[in-house]
């Protein structure tokens, strides 16, 4: 910022002008917010949402029946839990259904896809060797663990870019380049995004598995199956079935 100095009765007095940093914290008036958001019971949620749940953090809709959350510690972990495995979902659900709906990686399954690391000509990433070609999973596992311990070392503890950073949002040039979290209302509008659809991409991670278990085929298949003949092709037709 500025700088200005001035002499007054002998006395030097400076005065500095900073620039407000864009990480200033303001109360999104958005209707996802607030004591008026929207609630688990809709019209009938009077009563029945609890008073350490005040419509502060995104995706609060008051829903707390075994109050775990009601200590603020244990909430602040259980939203940093939820956040992460969130991002891990959505990354996830992409991962399962590419690869399957790709003639250059023969259409395989995302719970066989690993395993083709093992095979003699080794695993391409997305079908083409000039991506990634893997041959080693010592060489891969020890390259995710220096990746992402040095990611989350940084996300949690800060790094030579950056002191004291959000370990959730940590923002700035390297975790939001495009700068879309710049204006405070936008950025309150996508954190409930983001947490709406890691919360649907946790629930579709799981309904891969259990299609998995159940039909031994990916998502992409049982889609195709589905809507050729969605009358015998349903959950309802499986609900009984457990063929792995």
């Amino acid at each position: 910022g500025a700088a200005v100095a001035a002499v007054s009765n002998g006395t030097r007095t400076e005065m500095r002008r900073t620039k407000a940093s864009k990480a200033t914290k303001k109360t999104s008036d958005s209707i996802w917010y607030g004591p008026d958001r929207p609630k688990w019971l809709g019209p009938y949620s009077d009563g029945a949402t609890p008073s350490y749940l005040t419509g502060e953090f995104a995706g609060d809709y008051g829903w707390d029946s075994a109050g775990l959350s009601a200590d603020p510690e244990t909430f602040k972990a259980y939203r940093e839990t939820e956040l992460i495995h969130a991002r891990w979902a959505m990354l996830g659900a992409l991962g399962c259904i590419v690869p399957e709906t790709l003639d250059a990686t023969n259409n395989v399954p995302w719970f066989k896809a690993g395993a083709l690391i093992f095979s003699e000509g080794g695993l391409d990433y997305l079908g083409s060797p000039s991506l990634v070609h893997a041959q080693s999973i010592l060489a891969i596992l020890g390259c995710q663990v220096v990746l992402m311990g040095a990611i989350e070392g940084y996300r949690v503890g800060g790094g030579p870019a950056g002191e004291g950073l959000d370990p959730l949002y940590p923002g700035g040039d390297y975790f939001d380049p495009l700068g879309l979290a710049d204006d405070p209302d936008t950025f309150a509008e996508l954190k409930v995004k983001e947490i709406k659809n890691g919360r649907l991409a946790m629930f579709a991670m799981f309904g891969f598995y259990v299609q998995a278990i159940v039909t031994g085929e990916g998502p992409y298949t049982n889609w195709l199956a589905h809507i050729a003949d969605p009358q015998n092709v349903n959950g309802f037709v499986y609900a009984t079935t457990f063929s792995p």
